[in-house]
């Protein structure tokens, strides 16, 4: 799995366990929600900043959002 689509299911995964639309994620992170789609999907490749923007916005923290779930641990990154 490519590092872009780990970030994206990681973010995906956080923002609907805190029950937040995409649109309310990019409002409280100051990102277009365009642009917050194409990192979901693994299609952008956020900066360091933008990333910490999102895990701010979701009380979290860029570490969760580039982690490695327990059954990935043999990819590439």
């Amino acid at each position: 799995m490519d590092v872009r689509e780990r970030i994206g299911l990681n973010l995906q995964n956080l923002r609907r366990e805190k029950g937040l639309s995409q649109e309310e994620l990019a409002f409280r992170s100051g990102i277009h929600q365009t642009y917050l789609g194409g990192v979901e999907r693994g299609k952008r490749n956020p900066t360091a900043l933008v990333m910490q923007r999102i895990a701010a916005a979701l009380d979290s923290d860029n570490e969760r959002l580039v982690a490695r779930r327990s059954g990935n641990r043999g990819e590439n990154a």
